[in-house]
């Protein structure tokens, strides 16, 4: 637990960044996102599985480039941002694709986790630099942090303090049902705190989001533990003590970041 602790206050240097926002946080999504991807691919070495690093990284400097294009308001008020992110998926497929043309040394599954890892991390992790360019808005971010952290907080202490049954054995033995509704039942708790002080305008959707969030955000953890019993590994890295690689802290985050991005932008359209 000790380490842990220490490990949670090592990184809240990152909190800065989500305070400064903007093009920081902008930066700091795709270093994160390139960190989490090569991961990633790494795990899949212990499968024999030789995904394209260089491809991911292509990948991840075109979306965010069309993600600078965007909100510099280049295209506005036509179709343009819209077909280049179309475009973007088409290129991520076709060059997967094209990657197996060295047919006697690569296989498919080297296509298939390419396309797996770009759009399961780097796009998964973009949702939080478009959050970030909502301008007053953008201080909504912090739901993504707080749904994940604090989901992930809670349910760590109240799985200690009284879990007995397990949540799910074969993927993750150590979670428990009851660590499960108490980390659900913070982040509800956190967001509604969050949402009395900065958002009391949206006071309900911030509960909602808490309730959306502490769900998904163990569905995150649970994938995440998933890929990482199918490679035969127990951890992505070692780079943060107690917690692993970039990966093993921030998998909640890859869902709860396009949860929140999309919960308010619908909310916005008036369809929720």
């Amino acid at each position: 637990m000790k380490t842990r602790i220490l490990s949670g206050l090592i990184m809240a240097p990152l909190l800065v960044i989500l305070i400064i926002g903007g093009y920081v946080l902008y930066a700091g999504c795709f270093v994160i996102g390139i960190m989490a991807v090569r991961e990633f691919f790494k795990g899949f070495g212990n499968m024999d599985i030789k995904p394209s690093f260089p491809i991911a990284f292509c990948a991840s400097v075109a979306l965010y480039l069309i993600g600078i294009a965007e909100m510099r308001g280049m295209g506005e008020g036509t179709d343009i941002i819209t077909v280049l992110y179309m475009l973007w998926i088409f290129a991520v497929v076709l060059a997967s694709l094209l990657y197996l043309f060295k047919i006697n040394e690569r296989k498919l599954s080297d296509a298939l986790a390419t396309v797996t890892g770009i759009f399961y991390i780097v796009f998964f992790c973009y949702h939080i630099a478009l959050i970030s360019s909502w301008g007053d808005m953008e201080i909504l971010v912090w739901l993504v942090v707080i749904t994940a952290f604090g989901t992930d907080i809670m349910a760590y202490f109240t799985g200690y303090a009284f879990g007995k049954h397990k949540l799910c054995p074969n993927i993750s033995p150590k979670k428990t049902i009851e660590g499960s509704v108490g980390g659900t039942l913070g982040s509800v708790i956190l967001c509604g705190v969050f949402g009395l002080i900065f958002a009391k305008d949206m006071m309900i959707h911030c509960l909602i989001v808490g309730l959306l969030g502490g769900v998904v955000s163990q569905f995150g953890d649970l994938t995440a533990s998933i890929f990482k019993r199918k490679m035969g590994i127990k951890d992505y890295g070692n780079l943060i003590p107690g917690h692993g690689g970039i990966l093993d802290r921030f998998d909640s985050v890859l869902f709860t970041g396009p949860l929140v991005y999309y919960y308010f932008y619908l909310l916005s359209l008036s369809v929720i």
